[in-house]
């Protein structure tokens, strides 16, 4: 399986995206099934990328990242208002994310 705890974080990232989407517009009982299956994955990966990391660094890049990708994924496919405070604050998160990534040691 996956070796890299970064990695994992980044595609439990792109899970809770999808999970979160699918909670406001799944209508099917398979897009519900698809929900479901990304919600366990994005836990999936959370739980074990914090066996190799600190965990108050991996809640913050994988809750940080997740919101950014969710605001992004509703104004790229959704068509919502994304503004010029709403991108600054984003780029606000995402410049903490990347001074936590660059800061934190791996376990061994």
């Amino acid at each position: 399986m996956l070796r890299n705890p970064w990695l994992k974080i980044v595609l439990a990232i792109g899970f809770e995206d999808g999970w979160v989407v699918g909670l406001k517009h799944a209508n099917e009982w398979w897009q519900w099934g698809l929900t479901l299956i990304a919600l366990g994955l994005s836990f999936l990966l959370f739980m074990t990328a914090v066996d190799k990391l600190p965990v108050g660094t991996v809640y913050a890049v994988f809750v940080g990242l997740g919101s950014a990708a969710t605001v992004l994924t509703g104004w790229l496919v959704f068509g919502d208002k994304l503004d010029l405070p709403e991108l600054l604050f984003l780029a606000i998160l995402l410049g903490g994310v990347i001074g936590l990534k660059l800061i934190t040691e791996e376990h061994t």
